[in-house]
């Protein structure tokens, strides 16, 4: 399995189809600060979004898609500069999963919202922008679209099979843009943006094809056809940190996979993601995760039973 499969596989991404909205004349919609990440596909008309932190509006039109990572608050409007209502105040009384702006007509956008174990997806994916726009003309926008069709359609009919149909829609979708992401930026950061490098993604697809073994600086250079000091550089200058660093890293996100979603015990596990001792995984996992394994298996079981009260 390739690195992004990798970490898509533990993210275990949930969608979820949120409210449309249907707006005609003048309007301004704040959005506040949302958990998780948004994504919103423009199936009519065109609009201006404001988002907290970015210096400049961006207009989006029919056919874009936009994903908004950060969770940051949101103005949509039709035009620059016109007072804003609370979203709260329109989208409270949605029907039939819409709501509806000045009787509608004009703007038409359909939306999702995916959430993501442990918090995960800020950690491995911290290099993306807190907005990814996708042109309309693209054929991954097309692609888009009609996966938060589908899962809009899977939602309202609730068939047998729509969870599963409604996660993997969302790990289509959260791909598609990803590789699309890689595909259209330069001098991408972290470790999302090394995939791009192909002498790095040897690297880094050796140390997830095995995780345990005892990589080397020289192992890894090795694989990037690059001299050690070279890749070294490279490596920490593209993904933030140093090549063994990223290895612990990479080794404790699927460590706490293991202590969560498995009741092998702590010994085996350590051993599993390369560690002899117990003690020194224990030790490294507190270090990276702020908790000791048997701290973490224990907290990831109570909020899994608080869940389901």
């Amino acid at each position: 399995m390739d690195p992004l499969s990798n970490a898509l596989s533990l993210l275990k991404p949930k969608g979820t189809i949120s409210v449309g909205l249907d707006a005609a004349g003048d309007w301004a919609i704040d959005f506040p600060a949302h958990e998780g990440i948004k994504f919103n596909a423009v199936m009519k008309g065109s609009c201006w979004l404001t988002v907290e932190g970015e210096l400049q509006p961006r207009r989006i039109e029919a056919g874009d898609c936009v994903l908004f990572t950060r969770g940051y608050p949101v103005v949509a409007a039709s035009s620059l500069g016109l007072p804003a209502i609370e979203a709260a105040s329109i989208y409270d009384g949605a029907l039939n999963g819409m709501a509806t702006c000045n009787g509608g007509g004009d703007f038409f956008l359909i939306g999702g919202r995916f959430s993501f174990e442990k918090n995960r997806f800020d950690q491995l994916f911290a290099s993306l922008p807190a907005v990814v726009h996708i042109r309309g003309a693209s054929r991954q926008a097309e692609l888009l679209r009609w996966s938060l069709e589908q899962l809009a359609a899977e939602q309202a009919q609730n068939s047998p099979g729509s969870a599963l149909m409604a996660e993997h829609l969302a790990h289509i979708m959260l791909l598609q843009v990803l590789r699309l992401w890689l595909e259209s930026s330069e001098d991408q950061g972290g470790w999302l943006g090394a995939l791009a490098d192909a002498r790095l993604f040897r690297a880094i697809a050796g140390m997830h094809a095995e995780p345990a073994r005892r990589w080397t600086v020289a192992d890894l250079a090795g694989l990037a056809h690059m001299s050690r000091t070279t890749f070294a550089v490279r490596f920490r200058e593209v993904v933030g940190q140093t090549p063994l660093g990223y290895l612990t890293n990479w080794r404790m996100q699927l460590a706490a996979d293991l202590l969560q979603s498995t009741e092998r015990n702590v010994r085996k596990i350590a051993f599993s993601v390369g560690y002899l001792s117990e003690a020194a995984f224990s030790t490294v996992f507190r270090r990276v995760l702020g908790c000791t394994p048997v701290q973490y298996r224990r907290s990831m079981l109570n909020a899994s039973n608080n869940r389901n009260l």
